[in-house]
């Protein structure tokens, strides 16, 4: 099975029962299961290569223990900006500037274009401030999350000062500067720039389509949730009426400036580096682990000393903020376990040797080619960074940068985008996880919500990506995505209207046993006459 379809073939049916159960955490561990069988074979073998090699190998990498480590300490500062009434300033502020549901929307959508250091810390970040502002404007928590989301990995691979930007540099082969190569992809980044274009349309245009509408319909009656609302959230822990807005800003701001400096010290910018040098290389993990405790530490001492809370009661936010992480925890625990059997069983040797047979024909198709193959193994694996890992180097081997090929440029963002979008569709995906935990949303709610949404800007991305491999201009190219894009929006909101034209005519026409009963009960003068002269001739 080494290599093979079949190694796909866990991460598939983990997707599928995630969606047909709404469960995520039992069919994460149903698909972790079939996979270890798949490698071992036996009993025995699949339980030891599970929890062995599976689960305490990824919960002992020092990357993954340090993304939970980061959670952990985001979750705090997060309780304590709620303990502290910095939420509940910021949402009375916010209702006194941000008076309409697209207000609210928008503001969304720039705050997370602002925060684009890292998807993860963009996630929480995002969504902590937001969710006040949203939930006074019956926003639905599916629809913010899909607003993170988008805003999230979309806005950190086409940022040069990111993260993803050092992710895809460390992926470059030795000898090509990776800075270099991700600002030249930036152009041609078609799925990252619609899926933006189509967040802010929508939000203008006030079109939600699929199972959004539910919930936004839902959210318009008071039920933000649709039913669903999570233990997680605890609204006694958000307190009202004390504190002040810088109570929630103040952290906020620190844990940018601490993350940013934790990132390039990791990077070795105090060891003489230049900044864009420290950054791609750069530790993300240890980085956010060293900004957020930094963070953490001195928003409890802002907090002590202005007395906002005690000492003890800022402790106690710690225990508390890791319990309100603890879903989000358990999935990314799942989903890397899940990752590590597709791993064992070659899923990337797969993929690679798929890739390397498309490149010997149809050239000029090979970056719409190179863009649907990384959606599907994003989506199969949950990893935008793995699957730069696997492809970028197959695409630069198959055009050198040497050769002054334009489409050597165009197939590492066709496969960037790819990344993205698998990511974006994927329930074992942890920015998807991380952007569900942000808003507070059900995961599977969030899922099912946001891959219409996904799917339509990947296939009006897989046209431009055709249209790119032709013309090998990225302003052409761009200009004809966003007109179909436009074009899909202008469409949507058309059908919208036309749906619910068609739901008020429905709404209020007379029931025809109705009128009726009316009739019979409301008769006219000419019917009494008749009656009249019918009850003559009977007698």
């Amino acid at each position: 099975m080494y290599g093979t379809f079949w190694a796909l073939i866990p991460p598939i049916v983990a997707i599928v029962l995630a969606l047909i159960t709404k469960e995520v955490y039992s069919s994460l561990f149903v698909g972790i299961i079939v996979g270890g069988a798949f490698y071992a074979g036996n009993f025995v073998g699949a339980m030891n290569h599970i929890f062995s090699e599976g689960l305490i190998a990824q919960l002992a990498d020092s990357y993954n223990m340090g993304i939970l480590v980061f959670l952990v300490f985001l979750g705090a500062i997060v309780c304590l900006m709620n303990k502290a009434g910095g939420s509940a300033a910021f949402g009375e502020w916010a209702s006194t500037h941000i008076k309409t549901r697209v207000g609210a929307q928008l503001t969304t959508i720039l705050l997370g274009c602002l925060i684009f250091i890292d998807d993860y810390f963009n996630c929480l970040t995002v969504g902590s401030v937001m969710r006040p502002v949203t939930d006074r404007h019956n926003v639905s928590r599916a629809k913010l999350a899909y607003l993170i989301d988008a805003t999230a990995a979309p806005v950190c691979i086409i940022a040069p000062i990111s993260s993803w930007a050092a992710a895809v540099s460390g992926f470059a082969p030795e000898g090509t500067n990776g800075m270099y190569l991700f600002i030249r992809a930036i152009p041609y980044n078609y799925y990252a720039l619609l899926t933006i274009l189509m967040m802010v349309g929508l939000t203008i245009a006030k079109v939600d389509y699929g199972p959004m509408a539910r919930f936004e319909k839902n959210a318009l009656k008071g039920d933000i949730f649709s039913g669903k609302k999570l233990m997680a959230e605890d609204d006694s822990q958000i307190a009202k009426g004390k504190g002040k807005v810088i109570d929630l800003i103040f952290p906020i701001v620190i844990l940018i400036i601490a993350c940013v400096i934790g990132m390039i010290y990791s990077g070795g910018f105090f060891d003489g580096e230049s900044f864009i040098d420290a950054f791609a290389a750069s530790d993300a993990s240890v980085g956010l682990v060293l900004g957020s405790f930094a963070a953490l530490v001195i928003t409890i001492v802002f907090l002590v000393s202005r007395k906002v809370l005690p000492f003890k009661e800022c402790m106690n936010c710690i225990t508390d903020g890791f319990k309100a992480m603890v879903p989000a925890i358990t999935i990314l625990a799942l989903a890397w376990t899940l990752k590590g059997m597709t791993d064992s069983l070659g899923a990337a040797e797969y993929v690679a040797g798929l890739v390397e047979k498309s490149a010997g024909s149809l050239l000029s198709f090979l970056p719409a080619i190179v863009f649907v193959i990384a959606c599907f193994l994003a989506f199969a694996t949950g990893t935008s960074w793995g699957t730069f890992g696997i492809l970028i180097p197959i695409c630069l081997k198959v055009f050198p940068l040497e050769s002054g090929n334009s489409l050597s440029i165009i197939c590492v963002s066709a496969c960037m985008a790819g990344a993205v979008c698998g990511d974006h569709c994927s329930p074992i995906s942890d920015t998807t996880i991380m952007s569900s935990a942000g808003a507070q949303c059900d995961h599977i709610d969030h899922v099912s919500t946001q891959l219409p949404y996904a799917v339509s800007a990947a296939a009006v991305s897989f046209v431009t990506y055709i249209v790119a491999g032709f013309v090998k201009n990225p302003v052409i190219s761009l200009c004809v995505g966003i007109l179909l894009m436009m074009i899909v929006i202008i469409v949507l909101r058309y059908a919208m209207s036309e749906e619910r034209r068609q739901d008020t005519e429905s709404s209020g026409k007379e029931d025809p046993s109705a009128v009726a009963g009316i009739s019979a009960a409301v008769k006219t003068p000419e019917a009494v006459s008749s009656e009249k002269d019918s009850e003559a001739a009977d007698k």
